[in-house]
């Protein structure tokens, strides 16, 4: 996964996001909003016929004190740890049958 800051500021970041779709972004954007800190959190899609870019754009804005870097990482540790739990009662599951 390759990233590209394209701006940072105190309270928000733009983060362009290679290679990824909207499978992968709604998933990190819902993860976000249930981020303490975080008043905002998208992502922007362009398609190539438009003239902007292809690869998606997460834009996240933070209430003061809160930095949209460590939002990120712990909004990406919250995915790592429900994939972890979803794996575990799938494998238990499998197990049982």
């Amino acid at each position: 996964m390759e990233l590209r800051v394209l701006s940072r500021e105190d309270r928000e970041l733009a983060l362009e996001i290679a290679g990824e779709d909207h499978t992968f972004m709604n998933v990190l954007k819902g993860a976000l909003l249930e981020t303490d800190g975080v008043t905002a959190a998208t992502y922007d899609m362009n398609p190539e016929q438009s003239g902007g870019q292809t690869d998606p754009v997460l834009t996240v804005t933070t209430e003061e004190g809160v930095d949209p870097l460590e939002a990120i990482s712990e909004a990406a540790s919250d995915i790592q740890t429900t994939t972890d739990a979803f794996r575990d009662a799938f494998r238990d599951a499998s197990a049982a049958a």
